[in-house]
């Protein structure tokens, strides 16, 4: 699937600080002692000092989260639900996130984080007959798409700038979804200690972009029948994986199936290279068995106040 979003226009938030993502990432059953890939302390923001946190635990703060655009297939919050699997095959992955006032570095209670991402073979659900994932990069043309490769040669050239917008275009334009397919999308409420967990699998990847997760964290809204409405977006990311993670991965089926060309973490034109505070999650696993499970965990500095909804950038 291509989902050329282009350079995301990274702000100037020197003002505010965010949290080291996680401290140990917690380890799931059955996956015990092994492989923890990630941004340490240092890496992240030249080994700053923090601020001690509250039971003796220490926590460094620093600034905040990379906003990032929001994509072309997000679908707005419906589903609150912890395990997004849906039977999709995978990798298991247990995501532990957390979120924190940038400011205070106090947590963020009762707020919806809401996550989407592709499948092992790069396929969105909600936009399946647009797809390029799975075995060839191919994916399933959509029905009525032409067959036959064009003939003669153009002599125009186009004129104007180029489109924005939808799946082809950068800036994050909204793409309408074309079937109900739901998986790997849901919202949690975070607890009081700004902790959220899902149950997902590792995302593969697709054309032009390296593996990553969508993110919004929603604040001043309540719980309904229909999902949670109301209140604000006030922070739209990305979060990425190290290389050895998803080399990794790329040994597994169904990930091994794919012959879809894969953008590495440095070529992507989203993640800003800024380790944590601009995605990159703590990753465990036990080594040379990453078919049994992944543990993810990250700490997203947020400014409850601002709007950050990722249509913007």
């Amino acid at each position: 699937m291509t989902e050329t979003e282009g350079p995301a226009h990274k702000k100037d938030m020197t003002r505010r600080r965010a949290v080291l993502a996680g401290g140990a990432a917690i380890i799931a059953a059955g996956i015990g002692t092994g492989v923890v890939t990630g941004a340490s302390a240092d890496e992240a923001d030249g080994g700053s000092a923090g601020r001690k946190a509250t039971g003796g635990q220490r926590e460094e703060c620093y600034r905040l989260t990379s906003e990032t655009t929001e994509g072309p297939y997000y679908i707005d919050a419906d589903k609150i639900r912890r395990d997004i699997t849906e039977g999709k095959e995978g990798i298991p992955m247990t995501l532990r996130l957390k979120v924190i006032d940038s400011d205070t570095c106090k947590p963020v209670a009762h707020a919806a984080v809401d996550i989407w991402h592709c499948d092992a073979l790069g396929v969105y659900s909600g936009y399946e007959s647009m797809s390029s994932g799975g075995p060839g990069g191919g994916g399933t043309p959509p029905s009525g798409a032409p067959t036959d490769a064009p003939t003669g040669v153009p002599t125009d050239t186009p004129t104007g700038p180029p489109p924005t917008g939808g799946p082809g275009g950068g800036g994050g334009g909204h793409a309408e979804p074309t079937d109900d397919e739901r998986y790997l999308r849901g919202t949690q409420l975070t607890d009081k200690h700004g902790y959220v967990e899902f149950r997902t699998v590792f995302p593969g990847w697709y054309q032009g972009r390296c593996v990553h997760i969508h993110a919004k964290v929603h604040v001043g809204g309540k719980m309904t029948d229909a999902g949670y409405e109301g209140g604000h977006t006030c922070h739209t990311g990305q979060f990425f994986f190290a290389e050895s993670a998803v080399l990794d991965s790329a040994k597994i089926a169904p990930y091994s199936t794919s012959t879809t060309t894969r953008t590495t973490l440095t070529e992507d034109t989203i993640y800003d290279q800024s380790g944590v505070t601009g995605g990159l999650m703590k990753l465990s696993y036990r080594k040379n068995h990453m078919a049994r499970g992944v543990v993810g965990s990250i700490t997203m500095g947020v400014d409850p106040d601002g709007t950050h909804d990722g249509t913007d950038l």
